[in-house]
């Protein structure tokens, strides 16, 4: 037996519920993953030294837009938050503030040791992790600092992710 809708009652509720359907099938909801994991917005928010790798994975040598990443200036129209390395408590409102601000679906890529244990200054009492502040982090990359080679494959694994929907936004 087929799946059946009921449309009755309202009649912008029930095309709100049609519209819903549609985008929902399997097709549908095919491309349009495709088409976000192919547009990775982040925004320019440089936390720490991470920053200059993430810089030249932008660059011409390894060119980060063929990867559908391209750096964007407003949080308001970006959809990955790169937290680039060591975050102060300082650094870590305005992280906060730019997260909160992002529409969905909204993603986080955490690089650096020092976003992922402290690193260098673990022991220091300015350093705050994204998980302290409440910004849920779907890909860690390991490294001191990260390579833009394993900035690449950390955002192929997130497109993956993307469009297996194994991240739950």
């Amino acid at each position: 037996m087929t799946e059946e809708l009921l449309l009755v009652g309202n009649v912008e509720e029930s095309a709100k519920k049609a519209a819903q359907w549609l985008i929902n099938r399997k097709p549908i909801r095919k491309l349009i993953d495709w088409g976000i994991s192919f547009s990775l917005w982040p925004p320019h928010l440089t936390t720490s030294c991470c920053g200059t790798e993430f810089g030249a994975f932008a660059a011409a040598r390894f060119d980060g837009e063929r990867f559908g990443l391209l750096p964007f200036s407003s949080a308001r129209q970006s959809n990955l938050l790169v937290i680039e390395g060591t975050m102060t408590r300082k650094m870590a409102r305005a992280a906060r503030i730019v997260w909160e601000q992002m529409p969905e679906p909204k993603y986080v890529i955490s690089m650096g040791a020092c976003s992922l244990e402290g690193g260098i200054f673990w022991n220091s009492y300015n350093t705050v992790l994204p998980s302290e502040i409440g910004i849920p982090v779907d890909i860690y990359l390991p490294g001191c600092p990260t390579r833009p080679e394993a900035i690449a494959r950390g955002l192929l694994m997130l497109q993956k992710k993307i469009r297996n929907h194994e991240i739950s936004k």
